[in-house]
């Protein structure tokens, strides 16, 4: 069913759509990894992770996920490296994917200026000086 609803949504695009575009668009639409195809859709609803990223931005910095923005700009990494090696090459998924590693490593770049020019607020995660002296007994 889901099939058939897909062919029956691209011939309705083939008849409205597609006469009404530009010259420069037609050939887009019946490309490989075009709207027709899960290459197109599935890059496009990506995006929400570079909006998502770009909203963080209004975030101050010390409540930035370290592991969430090292995983997004690796993933993007990855992925753009890898959308150049698939046939067919899908420009579209590596720009987003370009992207998201450009958000991750934003928000990698304001978490690390906001430890290094604020070095207090870790000061509980560092032990004392009469707490580094302490010598421990061994029990035995």
């Amino acid at each position: 069913m889901a099939s058939a609803l897909y062919r029956s949504l691209c011939r309705f695009g083939d008849k409205v759509v597609y006469p009404i575009l530009p010259k420069a668009a037609q050939p887009a639409w019946n490309h490989p990894a075009g709207p027709k195809t899960v290459f197109f859709w599935a890059p496009t609803i990506k995006w929400c992770l570079v909006g998502a990223g770009l909203a963080d931005l209004a975030r101050p910095a010390e409540k930035l996920s370290v592991y969430q923005n090292v995983a997004l700009f690796f993933t993007g990494a990855i992925w753009t490296r890898y959308c150049f090696m698939i046939v067919p090459v899908n420009l579209y998924l590596a720009s987003v994917n370009f992207f998201v590693a450009s958000t991750g490593l934003t928000q990698l770049i304001r978490i690390a200026h906001y430890e290094y020019t604020h070095p207090k607020h870790h000061a509980h995660l560092m032990p004392d000086e009469e707490e580094s002296n302490v010598e421990f007994e061994c029990f035995m």
